[in-house]
């Protein structure tokens, strides 16, 4: 049985920062990725699709039945906080055309990424208690 989506509580997330509550994309279905695949599919043409270890790994194994002959690189990841972890992976293709999808941002995105659901602007006010 998978977990919630949404959980409360205090943690570390991947980006070092501290929240007090996360967002579990492993409570995400196979059902549920194939459909945010498709979404993104629809919206973006790619030639070949990468995911950052290992919160995107799921969402570009989904993806790579959408791929094309020609288009930029597509680079996923399940949530986003500071966007370090795509710019890490976009400064690996220095002469590609990378665009980034996220299904969520915790934070501001860099201008090449694109989030399904934008959680930027109000979790702060969630978090104004955590140091």
């Amino acid at each position: 049985m998978r977990g919630n989506l949404f959980k409360f509580g205090f943690v570390e997330l991947n980006s070092g920062r501290c929240s007090n509550f996360k967002i579990d994309c492993d409570a995400l279905t196979v059902g549920d990725i194939n459909t945010l695949a498709q979404l993104i599919a629809r919206g973006f043409e790619f030639s070949e699709v990468v995911g950052i270890p290992t919160g995107g790994d799921k969402l570009a194994y989904a993806l790579q039945k959408w791929t094309k002959e020609y288009g930029p690189l597509l680079i996923v990841d399940d949530v986003l906080t500071t966007g370090a972890s795509m710019e890490r992976e976009k400064a690996k293709y220095p002469y590609l055309h990378v665009v980034g999808v996220v299904i969520f941002a915790r934070g501001p995105c860099p201008s090449w990424v694109y989030p399904m659901f934008n959680m930027c602007g109000w979790v702060d006010r969630f978090e104004k208690d955590i140091a």
